[in-house]
């Protein structure tokens, strides 16, 4: 898992806004990287809404909000459509990238084990440094407190 502090990995991946979204095209601006589980569940369209809420206040902060799993791009272009999403989804479908976050993990469910992205948020400077990390996020307010934090870090 990537820790505050540490430089957030090299990516290049498919995106809804442009062709391809990298590390590089999050340079010199603050950045919300968020890793959800699934396009169109209760959970992940609740988290999803939010951001696309709050995305305003966000612009006005100079930070870009990127969503992120291994869902094909079809998907992401329904959920994108569907929910009016202003910022862009990308997808992993090799996990490459979820690998190097540290979000692809052993999770456990009505007694099954297996591999999935465990719900977690990158709150980024605009040098690529993680600044804060959210973990097993709780999806209600977390949004709402992601942006706190955020006015919170500027400020200082």
């Amino acid at each position: 898992m990537i820790e505050v502090g540490e430089q957030i990995p090299e990516f290049s991946l498919p995106s809804t806004q442009c062709e391809t979204l990298s590390k590089a095209d999050l340079k010199g601006s603050w950045a919300i990287l968020y890793f959800y589980p699934k396009d169109n569940t209760p959970g992940c369209t609740t988290q999803t809404t939010d951001f696309t809420d709050l995305n305003a206040e966000f612009e006005k902060l100079e930070c870009k909000i990127v969503g992120w799993n291994h869902n094909p791009m079809k998907s992401h272009d329904k959920f994108t459509e569907k929910l009016g999403i202003p910022f862009p989804l990308v997808s992993d479908e090799s996990g490459k990238s979820l690998e190097d976050f540290g979000v692809w993990q052993l999770k456990k469910f009505m007694g099954k084990e297996f591999m999935g992205i465990v719900r977690t948020t990158f709150l980024v400077n605009p040098d690529g440094e993680v600044v804060k990390r959210y973990d097993k996020v709780r999806v209600k307010e977390h949004a709402q407190k992601v942006l706190e934090d955020l006015k919170e870090l500027q400020a200082n």
